[in-house]
């Protein structure tokens, strides 16, 4: 069966996003470690389709994931309550925005994503 032209263009995007993303947020003389952080960081965005409404570094239609590093850095309890605000949703944080509920996101990943996004320096 041959692929359509769209899906031919996914495939790539599939393939090339994850190098991409990975060399914009640690650049490109990035620490091994940042890079493995960088990639199971990105692995774990499009696995649970984050990237549908954020960005790294750039607003889509919800605060980019620079901008929320930035905004709970320092904080106490931010882990938790950026993984809580991951799986329940939540509005009026970042003005008008709303975050639908996400309870497909296991509570490991969401975690995992609040720890890895909080890393990210603005």
């Amino acid at each position: 069966m041959a692929m359509t032209k769209g899906q031919a263009r996914w495939r790539w995007w599939a393939w090339a996003a994850p190098a991409a993303t990975a060399t914009l947020i640690t650049g490109p003389g990035a620490s091994p470690a940042a890079r493995a952080d960088t990639q199971a960081l990105n692995t774990l965005l499009l696995r649970n389709n984050c990237m549908a409404c954020h960005l790294i570094d750039k607003r889509k239609y919800g605060p980019h994931f620079q901008e929320v590093a930035a905004k709970y850095a320092g904080q106490p309890g931010a882990v938790a309550t950026l993984a809580s605000k991951i799986r329940d949703g939540g509005s009026g944080v970042w003005g008008q925005d709303t975050m639908p509920p996400q309870p497909a996101v296991t509570e490991a990943n969401a975690r995992a994503m609040a720890e890895l996004i909080l890393a990210l320096k603005p």
